[in-house]
């Protein structure tokens, strides 16, 4: 039986107009490059499963091939590319600092530098998670990274660049990457379907890419289990069962319970959320996200935040229709204070169906309430020189 290989490493992007949702940091890399005007140090920061480490790799390929395209992009071809290819390349060396992070480990890698490289222009050093390195190792890091030899290029990586000194930074140049869009999530899982002759619903897709939280690596992780899952065809249905995501149909019938003043079906649709072994937290945060995204389709100009497959947008766009801004606002408000106080609550059932029940009583308290019999008196108008008429 041939070895398995996850779709993380499978199709992880060896050019830079294969990297995801990154094209404002691949392109200033690619115009650097072709102008010659290469930095001796890049700090690449973002969450994670974004593509930090992997444009390291690639800049680190690009810049030591040896016949580089017109589109700077590595040949493959040349003895620098197959070597990196292999994995036996000595002038690009990576060091993890998560568990290579005392001064010794820093000496170490002091010490390489002072070598030139035995094939091509230049040494590359990737050090990932640099925020892991101690205060003395990033002190004993800043001389050799203000003024290394010509040949030398230090690529460091992190999540959180809030811990990496200000000396450092002050050092590199600085590449923020953004987390990777639902739409460019999915996107990408279609072409991988594409290659794996693999069917799929595009609800699912998205319902994955939503799932992923921003990293493409996790989408691809959850895939690989989708797609184990599943016997060829990856259904919504299927999906959002083995990922334990709460169907879409519930938030826009409680919704519409809730417009309708209707609390007795809005009670029936979650007791039925209940019985399927969902948590009342898990509940209210979905139907948070669904009141917000009924709010961004009612104005035109903000119809493209909404993240979701072309399929469920129209229903949206019905159902913004049918509730009044402040309706929606309230009841965004009515979640959020239930989410809030929901780790507090001792009936955490009940303290969701009272969230419930008030939201489907919004209406009663935006409409003034006419007592029946009761007219408003209303004071007499005086003129000038008239007296009050006493009874």
């Amino acid at each position: 039986m041939s070895q398995y290989l996850v779709s993380a490493r499978k199709y992880r992007p060896t050019r830079f107009d294969d990297v995801v949702g990154q094209e404002h940091v691949t392109a200033t890399l690619k115009s650097a490059i072709r102008q010659k005007k290469l930095a001796h140090a890049f700090l690449f920061c973002g969450p994670r499963g974004v593509g930090k480490t992997t444009c390291a790799r690639i800049l680190a390929k690009v810049i030591n091939c040896e016949q580089p395209g017109q589109d700077v992009e590595p040949c493959n071809a040349c003895p620098s590319c197959q070597s990196f290819n292999t994995s036996s390349s000595f002038n690009i060396l990576e060091l993890d600092a998560a568990s290579n992070n005392s001064v010794d480990h820093i000496r170490g890698l002091v010490e390489q530098v002072r070598y030139p490289p035995q094939q091509g222009r230049y040494k590359i050093f990737i050090i990932d998670e640099v925020h892991m390195l101690t205060q003395q190792a990033f002190n004993a890091f800043l001389k050799t990274l203000e003024e290394p030899p010509p040949y030398a290029i230090f690529i460091l990586a992190t999540t959180e660049k809030h811990k990496i000194i200000p000396t450092i930074l002050s050092r590199c140049q600085i590449y923020d990457f953004r987390r990777i869009s639902v739409a460019d999530a999915a996107h990408h899982l279609r072409a991988i379907c594409e290659k794996e002759n693999l069917e799929a619903e595009e609800d699912a897709l998205h319902i994955i890419g939503e799932k992923a939280d921003g990293a493409l690596r996790d989408a691809l992780s959850i895939f690989d289990r989708m797609a184990s899952a599943s016997e060829g065809k990856l259904t919504y249905e299927s999906v959002i069962r083995h990922l334990n995501v709460l169907d879409y149909q519930y938030f826009f019938r409680i919704t519409d319970a809730l417009i309708a003043g209707d609390h007795g079906e809005a009670l029936i649709q979650l007791e039925e959320i209940f019985r399927n072994g969902f948590e009342g937290d898990l509940f209210i945060n979905g139907l948070a996200e669904h009141l917000r995204n009924l709010l961004v389709v009612q104005d035109t100009r903000t119809t493209h935040l909404l993240e979701t497959s072309p399929g469920w947008q129209q229903r949206y766009l019905d159902q913004a229709q049918l509730a009044s801004p402040s309706f929606l606002l309230t009841a965004l408000h009515l979640a959020n204070q239930c989410d809030v106080q929901f780790p507090m609550a001792r009936n955490r059932k009940l303290h969701t169906e009272l969230a419930l029940l008030r939201m489907s009583h919004i209406h009663h308290a935006l409409q003034p309430v006419e007592m029946p019999g009761i007219q408003e008196k209303k004071s007499p108008v005086l003129t000038r020189g008239a007296t009050p008429a006493h009874s």
